[in-house]
């Protein structure tokens, strides 16, 4: 649905990213992983026709994105960014209507159908008993959660997120992860997601794209990216890989001092 071809990136005389190369398909979850500064936010900046490249190309069947008009761009591509300063005096289901923006009449006006796919974009994200209070009195996990329903609100077919499980607790981390997966299945969506948590990314991901220094340095399934000898030297930390009992996916693990894995009850 997206390629990306040779993508490079520069923030003046500073490169980003380098020759980046991959495709996102159709009803597919590709997590993006890499150590601050590996080029993760950027990618998806880029990818959302926000940051111009310095060559290569990005395309949505075929079509360029940087030629779309951004109305156009916004109807395909919706983005969860990182926890954003957000106006503390509009309610959650304003800011959810927000992402209706790109099917808006000429005169700027709201449809019923503008409020109904907002509703069920809230409702599906568990945050419809939320719709009339500030965004100002929301709690991090909260607001996450309202950034995810305005993406859903604007029922766009590629959806990129931008750690999305920042500030929300290990339940809210598996139920969204559940539910975008969910989607991709229900409705085929195209997912991009930036994440640092490499084992959930082991349990929720098809594909896994390793950027190190800007540069993709793997791109694969879960055992072909998770591997130790690569993952210590990308995140400059000694790690092991181990397969625990009955799970199917790589577990990450730092080594500690004295050489040792330090989980129990697993198995290599």
């Amino acid at each position: 649905m997206i390629k990306v071809e040779n993508l490079s990136v520069s923030y003046g005389a500073r490169s980003v990213l380098e020759d980046i190369n991959f495709e996102l398909k159709e009803g597919q979850v590709l997590a993006v992983i890499g150590p601050n500064g590996a080029g993760k936010s950027t990618l998806i900046r880029a990818m959302s026709g926000v940051l111009p490249a310095k060559s290569g190309r990005i395309t949505y069947q075929n079509q360029p994105i940087d030629r779309l008009p951004p109305e156009a761009r916004a109807r395909l591509i919706a983005v969860v960014p990182q926890a954003i300063h957000m106006p503390p005096a509009f309610s959650a289901e304003e800011t959810v209507l927000l992402g209706r923006t790109p099917y808006l009449n000429w005169l700027g006006q709201l449809s019923e159908q503008d409020r109904q796919a907002a509703r069920q974009a809230m409702q599906r994200t568990g945050t419809l008993e939320l719709a009339q209070r500030p965004i100002g009195e929301l709690s991090g996990g909260e607001q996450q959660r309202i950034l995810l329903a305005r993406a859903l609100a604007q029922a766009a077919p590629v959806l990129l997120m931008d750690e999305p499980t920042t500030h929300l607790d290990l339940k809210y981390q598996v139920s969204l992860l559940d539910y975008i997966h969910a989607l991709v299945e229900s409705d085929g969506k195209s997912v991009l997601i930036a994440m640092h948590d490499l084992n959930l990314v082991a349990r929720f991901a098809d594909r896994i794209a390793l950027l190190d220094n800007g540069k993709l340095r793997a791109l694969g399934s879960a055992q072909e990216v998770l591997q130790a000898e690569l993952l210590s030297e990308v995140y400059q930390i000694p790690l092991q890989v181990v397969q625990v009992e009955r799970v199917h996916t790589p577990l990450v693990l730092p080594v500690n001092h004295n050489g040792r894995h330090t989980n129990e009850g697993t198995q290599e």
